[in-house]
């Protein structure tokens, strides 16, 4: 069941036209194409970026357009700092991005300023001021090949895991429909075999893409 129920009951009812225009809308803002991982020393500019709500409650998620505009505020601050981002997804009370980056305490930096305008802003419409919104956001580095396409895995199926949808495409809050289209359901589907949720589940179908 999903972690979050009442956003999870705004999001079904929402009409099949309004989540496809959400979808459409994504699209059109140009979100970054995909290349396949090369591990070209010990060394990594690649990062899996993760952030969460306090508490984990479900702040981002109190309506679809706050949903929205985090993610359009979000993918813009990562196409800035970033050289490439691989994959991204935003969940009512999370969000996680896989991304090359030079300098990641920058990104860091610049993310947490991020969520204080958030915070201060989603404060004012709640009336809620002084509530805490975020935990720290936290790096981890790409340690092999198998770790970064684990990770792609991880943050594209993360809503299914969630239980908010079945298919990676149908939740609007992430670039499944890019990365797909950049590499192919086919190849898509090998790298899910074979780079499992940090090697849980080696025996799982393929989802749902």
């Amino acid at each position: 069941m999903p972690q979050d129920p009442e956003t999870m009951y705004v999001w079904r009812k929402l009409y099949p036209q309004l989540r496809e225009e959400n979808l459409e809308d994504r699209l059109r803002n140009g979100h970054p194409k995909h290349s396949l991982f090369h591990v070209a020393s010990e060394t990594t500019t690649y990062y899996l970026i993760s952030a969460a709500c306090y508490e984990h409650k479900p702040i981002i998620g109190a309506s679809p357009s706050r949903m929205s505009r985090f993610e359009r505020d979000l993918v813009e601050l990562l196409s800035q700092q970033c050289e490439q981002i691989f994959a991204w997804t935003i969940l009512p009370n999370h969000y996680h991005g896989l991304v090359d980056v030079c300098d990641v305490k920058r990104l860091l930096k610049a993310l947490g300023m991020l969520h204080g305008r958030n915070s201060f802003y989603w404060n004012g419409q709640d009336g809620q001021r002084g509530r805490q919104v975020w935990c720290n956001v936290a790096e981890t580095a790409m340690k092999s090949e198998g770790h970064f396409y684990a990770s792609i895995n991880y943050v594209l199926h993360n809503a299914v895991h969630h239980g908010y949808v079945k298919k990676w495409i149908d939740w609007p809050y992430c670039n499944a429909h890019a990365y797909l289209e950049a590499i192919g359901r086919e190849m898509a589907e090998q790298l899910w075999r074979a780079y499992p949720l940090y090697n849980y589940g080696r025996t799982w179908d393929p989802p749902e893409l």
